[in-house]
């Protein structure tokens, strides 16, 4: 009888034990279990918020302790801010809140009510930010996954520096993880927004 052959192609998948996997799993785990918390709980009682994106009032019912960036992903349909380490750490779904850089990841549904908040979508309704504007055109983004975070959280840095040095520069972008590793890209995108910002 013949061997069957395998249809998973070689090297498709990292080694069963490697830390990289495990990660992967973790988080989407993770995801699977917020996607479906309400069929997991259904008894979990849900609270009304309300509270301020892009300008907009909302209001959401949802368990105390979701994440502002599940009420933004899967509830307001605002998937510009990205899920990635869900632990504060990387900055993909950094958004603002009066001009500072918030990981929504780490803000729970409870603290939400009369709190205002910006996310990529409410930069701009035609991409015409300096910072959006200034990405594109020093073709920043490579796998493009990261840089909505990356892009917010260079407005509160030009917010609080407009006209920032290189060395303000790398220290606050070092908060946020790009794997491609565009951040001289990033650094000739900022300097370009702060030009472009208009001279107080």
């Amino acid at each position: 009888m013949a061997k069957r052959r395998s249809l998973r192609p070689r090297g498709a998948y990292a080694p069963a034990g490697s830390a990289a996997l495990q990660n992967l799993c973790g988080a989407a785990e993770y995801v699977i279990f917020e996607q479906n918390r309400q069929h997991i709980y259904p008894s979990l009682p849900l609270t009304k918020i309300n509270f301020t994106i892009n300008g907009a009032k909302q209001v959401v019912e949802v368990d105390d302790d979701t994440p502002l960036l599940w009420i933004l992903r899967d509830t307001l349909g605002l998937t510009g801010t990205k899920y990635g380490c869900g632990v504060g750490v990387c900055g993909a779904c950094t958004v603002l809140e009066n001009g500072d850089a918030v990981r929504s990841c780490q803000v729970p549904a409870a603290t939400l009510a009369r709190r205002s908040f910006t996310t990529i979508e409410g930069l701009s309704v035609d991409g015409g930010h300096p910072c959006q504007k200034a990405w594109i055109e020093e073709d920043v983004a490579q796998c493009g996954f990261c840089q909505p975070g990356m892009i917010m959280t260079a407005c509160a840095l030009l917010k609080k520096h407009p006209q920032p040095s290189d060395a303000e520069i790398d220290e606050v972008m070092s908060d946020s993880v790009c794997r491609c590793g565009t951040y001289p890209r990033m650094r000739k995108a900022i300097h370009r927004a702060s030009a472009a910002l208009p001279q107080k």
